[in-house]
């Protein structure tokens, strides 16, 4: 903002911007102060490195409360962008499975990403081809409504696979009480996106 007794202002012509957005032309920088002391509005700086400098005649307050705004609203959707991860063990019976696929669902619903997760524990190293095939399983299930990142992929004991949800399947955007909502089972993990 420029102020009228600011001493450290060293402009001569300024580009000014009116209340509406139409442009006033290049004219000296006392005149742009007069034009908005009329308007009983304040000098904003728009630009400062253009030739000549962009003023503007508005209300400066109203400009830091959208500003502000926005940023919130930027914070709101930064906090949406979580991933969720489902854990799936070798040994899991069909109806864990077809429940656990249910939640993964779910969180499609809500706009999650979700990161599915095979953990192989002891002698199930032995057989990573069931493994690699319930994970197969799994990303046939979850193409419909969701684009996998990438194949499945060992990485130590767990093979694991991110997906996100397609445009059509995000039924309702994630709430505070959706971020806050772990109790769904013990198996599924909430982790910040990288």
């Amino acid at each position: 903002m420029l102020k009228g007794n600011d001493r450290s202002v060293q402009l001569t012509n300024v580009l000014l911007i009116g209340l509406n957005g139409e442009q006033l032309g290049v004219v000296s920088y006392s005149k742009a102060k007069e034009l908005a002391a009329e308007a009983g509005q304040d000098l904003v700086m728009v630009a400062e490195r253009a030739n000549p400098p962009v003023v503007r005649i508005m209300n400066f307050g109203k400009l830091c409360y959208e500003q502000k705004k926005n940023q919130k609203a930027q914070r709101k959707v930064a906090a949406a962008q979580k991933v969720k991860e489902v854990k799936f063990h070798i040994n899991i019976d069909q109806h864990d499975y077809e429940t656990k696929v249910k939640h993964v669902m779910d969180f499609f619903e809500k706009g999650f990403r979700v990161k599915v997760t095979l953990a192989l524990r002891g002698r199930e190293m032995a057989h990573q081809d069931m493994a690699f095939e319930l994970m197969n399983r799994v990303t046939e299930e979850l193409i419909p409504v969701a684009d996998p990142d990438g194949k499945p992929k060992m990485m130590g004991r767990n093979i694991t696979v991110g997906f996100t949800p397609k445009s059509g399947t995000v039924k309702k955007a994630p709430t505070a009480e959706d971020m806050a909502d772990d109790d769904v089972e013990s198996d599924v993990v909430e982790e910040s996106e990288e």
